[in-house]
């Protein structure tokens, strides 16, 4: 019965055009806990396009089991190169902020690569910041680095940020069941998708140490204006990561020390 029930689920998941129906097939039984009637539901949520994450309650990243609230933005596989680089980076005892941390992905596997390193991070939107603290993250609420305590300032090693960098028009080029079900306030990065990359750029030198790395996710061409601005407030030694496809991904910065940085223009609100 199990098998054919099984059977049922992935040619179920294939006919709605789900990219792994054998695995997605496997976590929705799971997640029905042999219920026939809670599968068929599970099933019928998927096939619109549900986030899977959001039928099981929990995602993998990066090797951990994290827990993802419905609501709340998924992590999503791309992201993990940026997590490991950052991780990689951090050093014994350092300290590291997460901006925009979501359902706490990025913190939670820096505090588990580094247990002696202090990780905070900030959350604008209710449900994510429940679900970060139920994965283990010191998340404080607020947008950006509103939040972060002053005797932070110039203390911080890595700083991390997924913040929303689709453009504006660009959202209705998504896929179907992203517009539909995904949070667009962990979308819509404004007209060219870099408002709040430009903003998280113009504000880490107050946080970030001499010598500390910030390391945001982005796509497209945004990697050269990002870049640019970076270099403005006092950034070098940038980076680009780049995907399987051969696409840009994330950027990689080194904050100069406060000599590289004199005589730069003043900082523009």
């Amino acid at each position: 019965m199990i098998g054919a029930e099984r059977a049922a689920a992935v040619r179920s998941l294939a006919e709605a055009g789900c990219i792994a129906p054998g695995e997605e097939a496997d976590a929705l039984i799971r997640a029905s806990g042999g219920d026939t009637g809670a599968l068929a539901g599970l099933l019928a949520r998927r096939a619109q396009g549900e986030p899977l994450a959001w039928l099981t309650g929990e995602v993998e990243f990066c090797g951990l089991s994290l827990s993802v609230d419905h609501g709340v933005y998924v992590p999503r596989p791309q992201t993990e190169a940026l997590a490991r680089r950052a991780a990689e980076l951090l050093p014994p005892g350092g300290v590291a902020v997460d901006l925009c941390t979501g359902a706490g992905a990025i913190a939670a596997v820096l505090a588990a690569a580094v247990p002696t390193a202090r990780v905070l991070a900030t959350e604008l939107d209710q449900r994510a910041v429940r679900c970060a603290r139920r994965n283990g993250v010191d998340v404080l609420e607020g947008s950006l680095d509103d939040p972060l305590p002053p005797e932070l300032e110039h203390g911080v090693d890595i700083l991390t940020a997924v913040v929303p960098y689709v453009p504006t028009d660009a959202i209705r080029l998504l896929p179907r069941d992203v517009q539909a079900f995904e949070p667009r306030l962990a979308l819509d990065g404004g007209p060219d998708g870099t408002d709040l990359l430009v903003e998280v750029a113009r504000r880490s030198p107050r946080w970030l140490r001499p010598g500390g790395w910030l390391l945001l996710e982005l796509g497209g061409d945004q990697a050269e204006p990002v870049g640019s601005r970076l270099r403005d407030v006092g950034f070098e030694e940038s980076a680009i990561m780049i995907d399987d496809d051969g696409d840009p991904r994330a950027i990689s910065a080194r904050l100069g020390s406060p000599s590289f940085r004199i005589g730069r223009p003043p900082l523009l609100g």
